[in-house]
C-alpha cells in the first residue's frame, strides 16, 4: 500500500480533513465528514459542482445519503410492526432528509494513489435504532473514471431497514442553460409529488415535460423530480448523461439502485444556480421508509453493496 498524504490538517475545515486521490488525468478530492465527493476533475476540467475546501456542500454536494436516500414525511415510520420517529431535518417541510451519516467523522481504512476507502460505525440513533458497519470506497482509473462502491453490513442484533443514495451534481461549460447543458435519462416514469415533496403516484414520462429518454435541452426546465422504471445498457449500468461527446458526462449506476432523482439547482444561491445537474441514483424513492417500498431489509450479520460512477464522455 501506498500511503497519500491528505490535504493539511482539517481542524479549520467544516468537512475535515482533505483526502486526494489520482490516476492519469482523473483527481478527486473526499472529505473526511460524511464521506462527501468535493471535487472531481479531468485535466483541470470541473466534471462535478465543486464546494470550497473550507466550507460545507452546497445542496447537499456530493454527499453519501444512507441509510435514507431523500424525505421521510414528519420522520416518521413504522418497521417489524414498531413506530419510530426520526429527528426532523427539513424543518421548512416537516421531513426527515437524506439520512444520518451526512455530518459524521469517517475514518481512513486505506489510501493509496487511487484508491481511498472509509468506514462508519452508525450507532443507533433516535428513530433508527439500528447498528450498521459503512464501507465507502472511491477508485480512479485513468480510461474508466470514478467508481464509487458503499458496503453496508448490520451489525445489531435484529433486522434494519436500510436505503442509501447519492448526491454528486454533474457539470459542464455553460452550466444547464448552456450548450451543453443537454439531458438524457433512461427512465419511463416520474414521480409526482405533493408541496411537501412527499410522492403521490408514478406517472408515465411520454408526453410530460420530464420525458428526457431521448436528449434534449435542460434550458427553462426546473426538475426536483424522481424517476424510475431504469432502462439499463447490456453492461447492467443504467446512465444518465449531461452535454454530449466528449465535453460531456455521464452518471451510471449498477442494480439495486433503481431509482434516479434529478434536481436542476434553482434554489441554490450564485454561482451555483442551474451550474450543474444533482443526479442522485437511489435503492428506494422519497418516503420509502414510510410506504415500505423498495427498503432492504438487513438481518443480522447481512450487508449488501451498491455501485455508481461518473466519467468523461455522453454517448
Amino acid at each position: 500500500m501506498i500511503s497519500v498524504p491528505h490535504t493539511g490538517t482539517g481542524a479549520e475545515r467544516p468537512t475535515g480533513e482533505q483526502y486526494s486521490i489520482k490516476a492519469g488525468e482523473y483527481t478527486a478530492v473526499v472529505t473526511e465528514v460524511g464521506a462527501a465527493l468535493r471535487s472531481l476533475r479531468l485535466d483541470n476540467r470541473e466534471l462535478i459542482m465543486e464546494f470550497p475546501e473550507d466550507g460545507v456542500p452546497v445542496g447537499g454536494s456530493g454527499q453519501l445519503l444512507i441509510p435514507w436516500p431523500n424525505r421521510i414525511r414528519d420522520g416518521k415510520y413504522t418497521f417489524r410492526g414498531v413506530e419510530r420517529e426520526l429527528e426532523i431535518s427539513e424543518p421548512a417541510r416537516n421531513n426527515a432528509i437524506h439520512g444520518l451519516t451526512r455530518h459524521a467523522s469517517w475514518q481512513v481504512d486505506t489510501h493509496e494513489d487511487s484508491l481511498l476507502r472509509l468506514t462508519l460505525r452508525l450507532e443507533p440513533q433516535p428513530g433508527y435504532p439500528f447498528l450498521l458497519d459503512l464501507v465507502a470506497e472511491y477508485s480512479l482509473d485513468e480510461d474508466q473514471g470514478l467508481t464509487i462502491t458503499v458496503s453496508a453490513r448490520n451489525a445489531g442484533d435484529w433486522d434494519a431497514p436500510y436505503g442509501i443514495g447519492s448526491h454528486a451534481y454533474l457539470k459542464t461549460d455553460g452550466g444547464l442553460d448552456g450548450p451543453q447543458g443537454l439531458a438524457r435519462v433512461p427512465a419511463g416514469r416520474w414521480l409526482m409529488v405533493d408541496e411537501r415533496m412527499i410522492p403521490q403516484c408514478e406517472v408515465p414520462v411520454a408526453g410530460t415535460p420530464y420525458d428526457f429518454r431521448d436528449r434534449r435541452s435542460l434550458r427553462g426546465v426546473t426538475l426536483d423530480t424522481a424517476y424510475t422504471d431504469i432502462v439499463r445498457d447490456a453492461d447492467g449500468r443504467a446512465r444518465v448523461t449531461l452535454g454530449q461527446g466528449t465535453e460531456g458526462v455521464t452518471m451510471w449506476f449498477g442494480e439495486g439502485l433503481e431509482w434516479v432523482q434529478l434536481f436542476s439547482g434553482d434554489p441554490l444561491d450564485e454561482p451555483y444556480h442551474r451550474s450543474a445537474l444533482a443526479v442522485e441514483p437511489m435503492s428506494c424513492p422519497p418516503n420509502a421508509f414510510a410506504t415500505g417500498k423498495g427498503v432492504i431489509d438487513l438481518a443480522p450479520g447481512a450487508s449488501v453493496t451498491h455501485t455508481w460512477g461518473i466519467v468523461v464522455g455522453a454517448a
